[in-house]
């Protein structure tokens, strides 16, 4: 049974004060979740310079670390880049590849997003590779062609059996941060389509990878999101910048 994963993306937002606050907050509200198999995994994407910090505070506790971005180069003349192995020193045990705004905001291609999501693999860093479309796509009907390139693009890179060590996160570019969320049903068709690309190539692959929607996610919606039976938790956006925000998403998660 695939274990529900909550992750939390800060983007650009926070300071060293409210950080601490934040993560201080989550690590209690956490101890109050009894332990079962039903408790969810939780993770947090803070951004670069505060990585040190914050794996600081979290040792010990039940909460992973992970990276916004991570080049696909190992060292080298790259400015402003952090490489996988960067990551690793520092505690990340994941890395967001392909987020939306990477690919809209800094041109990421769907071929860089495949060299990043191997890079990262390579140095013993689970990639979340974020796929999904625009609105203007979804409209024109095209949101399996725009999912399935960018899969098809990570997996002919690294190779099926690759996304057994991956997550996939379905973000609707659509819903991020707009306020706007995807059905559960709306979602799950994506996520079941996702899976079924991925079985058409090794079924259990397919069966085992977790797959996370992201889009508004919000304590008053996860339990719908998350018992749908192809989605395996969320990534998390605004949510994750209150304690209480993001812990009634991860209680949500530990009911079903």
């Amino acid at each position: 049974m695939r274990k529900i994963l909550v992750a939390g993306n800060w983007k650009m937002n926070g300071d060293s004060a409210a950080n601490s606050e934040l993560i201080g907050g989550i690590i209690s509200g956490l101890s109050g979740i009894a332990d079962s198999a039903a408790k969810p995994d939780v993770l947090v994407c803070p951004p670069f310079p505060y990585l040190a910090a914050v794996r600081e505070q979290i040792a010990g506790s039940d909460v992973q670390l992970g990276a916004q971005n991570v080049s696909e180069h190992p060292s080298g003349a790259h400015t402003g880049e952090t490489s996988p192995a960067m990551l690793q020193e520092m505690g990340c045990t994941y890395a967001l590849v392909g987020h939306s705004e990477r690919r809209a905001l800094y041109g990421e291609t769907s071929e860089q997003v495949a060299a990043k999501f191997a890079a990262a693999l390579a140095a013993g860093i689970t990639p979340v590779l974020c796929v999904g479309e625009t609105l203007q796509q979804r409209e024109a009907g095209n949101t399996e062609a725009v999912i399935n390139e960018q899969l098809a693009a990570v997996v002919d890179n690294s190779g099926i059996g690759a996304i057994a060590s991956a997550v996939i996160a379905y973000e609707p570019v659509w819903a991020i941060g707009t306020g706007m969320t995807a059905t559960p049903d709306q979602a799950q068709d994506v996520h079941r389509f996702i899976r079924v690309v991925l079985e058409a190539q090794d079924a259990d692959v397919a069966a085992g990878v977790q797959i996370l929607y992201g889009g508004s996610v919000k304590g008053d919606n996860a339990a719908g999101l998350f018992g749908m039976p192809d989605i395996d938790g969320g990534l998390i956006g605004g949510a994750s910048l209150q304690a209480a925000d993001f812990l009634a998403i991860v209680e949500a998660a530990a009911t079903l």
